[in-house]
C-alpha cells in the first residue's frame, strides 16, 4: 500500500459515533467487556461529520433541536421549522474545536441563514465544513510522502412552507463532498474526493396552548435527513451508506411570566442504515468464513449490501439481535433552555447512547446572550465516561438578527 490515509483520516472523520469501541471493528463478535457481556455491533457510515451537532444551542440542550424554537441553524436539525421562524431574515455562524483531546488541529465550521419570501414560505441555505487537520502521508514503508490536509463539506438549500395554521413541511437538497485520499493511490487503486447528492424531508407543528394556566407552545418535529446516494472513494463497489437519520421529538415552551420562560425538549434518533451483521467464524482460527463465491458467511443479521431504498426500509428488522437490538440503535437527548427577558439563557442536557452502538453519554451546559443586532451562545460537553475524546469539546455560535439591523 503507498499509504495509510483512511485509516488516519476516517478514524477521526468516525471517532465520534465510535470513540468507546475503538478496539472493535463493525460487525465484530468479540464480547465487549466481563461486565456488559454484550457484543458491541456500532453502526458506522461515511461522512459521519454530517451528524455533529453545528451549534452552540442545540449542543447545550442535549443535541436537539427537531422541534426546538426556530432560528437561523434550523437547516440541520429540521428545516420545516423555518416556515415558523419570527424574523424577516436571520444569519448564523457556528465554530466547532472537535476531539481536543486527541488533536488540536480538528475543526467545524457552520454557516447558515435563511430569508422569508412571505407569512408562508421561507428559504434558507447552509455550508458545512469540516477539516481533519495535518495528517502525515507515508508509503508501506513508512516513507514519508508529504503532510495533507483532508477534509469534507456539504452545502445545503432548503425551502419550507406553512401548510395550515399549525403545521409546516419542508425539503432540503444537500451536496456532499469528501476528500480524504488528496488524490493518493493506495497499491493499485486512485482513489478520489467522494461526492453525494442527499435530500430532507420534514414537517413541523406549532401550537399556543394553556398549561395548567400558564401560557404554552406545545411543538413536535419530524426529520428525515440525508436521503441519499451511496458515497466512494475509488469505485462504485466499495461504495458507503451516508448517514441517513430519522429525527423526531416534542418540545414544551412555557412563558412562566413577563420575563421569564422555559422550555423542555426531547429528540430520538435511528440511524436509517443497514446494521452489520455478525459472520461465521472458525472456532478454532477466528477467522471468517466465506462461501464458494468468497462471500462472508453471514452467521446472524442481513447482508449490509443492498440498496439505499432497501437499507432505509430494512433498517428497521435487520438487527443480528432482534426487535432489543433495534432499540438500542436508537439514540435520545433531552434538553432544558430557560430565557430571562428573552436575553439571557442558560441551557442543559443529556445524549444518551447504548454501549452496543458507540456509548457516547455526556451532559451538556451552556449560555446564550442576546443584544440587539446579534447574540452569541456557548456550549459544553461534560462526559459520562473518563478519559473521553469528547472532554473539553467547545462550541461557539455567533447569530445576527437582520430585523433588529432595519428598526435602528
Amino acid at each position: 500500500m503507498k499509504l495509510f490515509f483512511l485509516k488516519s483520516a476516517v478514524l477521526f472523520s468516525a471517532f465520534f459515533v465510535m470513540f468507546n469501541s475503538l478496539a472493535f471493528s463493525q460487525g465484530s463478535d468479540v464480547e465487549y467487556g466481563d461486565v456488559l457481556g454484550q457484543r458491541v455491533n456500532t453502526i458506522t457510515t461515511a461522512v459521519p461529520f454530517l451528524m455533529i451537532a453545528p451549534d452552540a444551542r442545540s449542543g447545550a440542550m442535549g443535541d436537539v433541536g427537531v422541534s426546538s424554537r426556530p432560528d437561523a441553524n434550523s437547516m440541520h436539525w429540521n428545516p420545516a421549522k423555518y416556515a415558523f421562524v419570527e424574523q424577516e431574515m436571520g444569519l448564523a455562524l457556528n465554530y466547532t474545536p472537535w476531539l481536543r483531546n486527541l488533536v488540536n488541529d480538528i475543526n467545524l465550521s457552520y454557516l447558515s441563514g435563511f430569508m422569508r419570501i412571505d407569512e408562508l414560505q421561507t428559504v434558507a441555505a447552509s455550508l458545512v465544513f469540516f477539516s481533519l487537520g495535518d495528517i502525515q502521508f507515508t508509503d508501506e514503508a513508512g516513507n514519508p510522502q508529504g503532510i495533507y490536509r483532508p477534509s469534507e463539506f456539504a452545502i445545503d438549500v432548503a425551502y419550507a412552507r406553512k401548510l395550515g395554521e399549525f403545521i409546516s413541511g419542508g425539503m432540503a437538497v444537500r451536496y456532499i463532498h469528501s476528500n480524504l485520499t488528496q488524490g493518493q493511490d493506495v497499491g493499485s487503486m486512485e482513489t478520489r474526493p467522494g461526492r453525494s447528492i442527499a435530500a430532507d424531508v420534514s414537517a413541523y407543528y406549532e401550537r399556543e396552548l394553556d398549561w395548567r394556566r400558564t401560557p404554552a407552545t406545545f411543538a413536535a418535529g419530524i426529520n428525515i435527513s440525508n436521503i441519499g446516494t451511496k458515497i466512494s472513494y475509488s469505485d462504485d463497489i466499495n461504495a458507503n451508506f451516508i448517514p441517513i437519520n430519522l429525527r423526531i421529538g416534542p418540545t414544551l415552551n412555557l412563558e412562566l411570566d413577563a420575563y421569564n420562560s422555559i422550555a423542555f425538549s426531547l429528540d430520538f434518533n435511528k440511524l436509517l442504515v443497514p446494521s452489520p451483521p455478525i459472520y461465521a467464524r472458525d472456532p478454532i482460527t477466528g477467522q471468517v468464513l466465506t462461501d464458494d463465491d468468497n462471500n462472508y458467511i453471514i452467521q446472524e443479521g442481513k447482508d449490509p449490501n443492498r440498496s439505499v431504498v432497501s437499507g432505509i426500509f430494512g433498517s428497521f428488522n435487520d438487527a443480528p439481535g432482534g426487535f432489543r437490538e433495534e432499540l438500542q440503535e436508537i439514540t435520545y437527548g433531552a434538553g432544558v433552555e430557560y430565557w430571562y427577558d428573552r436575553q439571557f439563557a442558560i441551557r442543559g442536557g443529556y445524549f444518551h447512547e447504548h454501549e452496543r452502538k458507540g456509548n457516547r453519554k455526556y451532559f451538556t451546559l451552556g449560555l446564550g446572550l442576546k443584544y440587539n443586532v446579534f447574540g452569541l451562545d456557548f456550549s459544553y460537553i461534560i462526559p459520562v465516561m473518563q478519559r473521553s475524546p469528547l472532554e473539553n469539546v467547545l462550541r461557539f455560535s455567533l447569530t445576527f438578527d437582520f430585523d433588529a439591523i432595519a428598526t435602528q
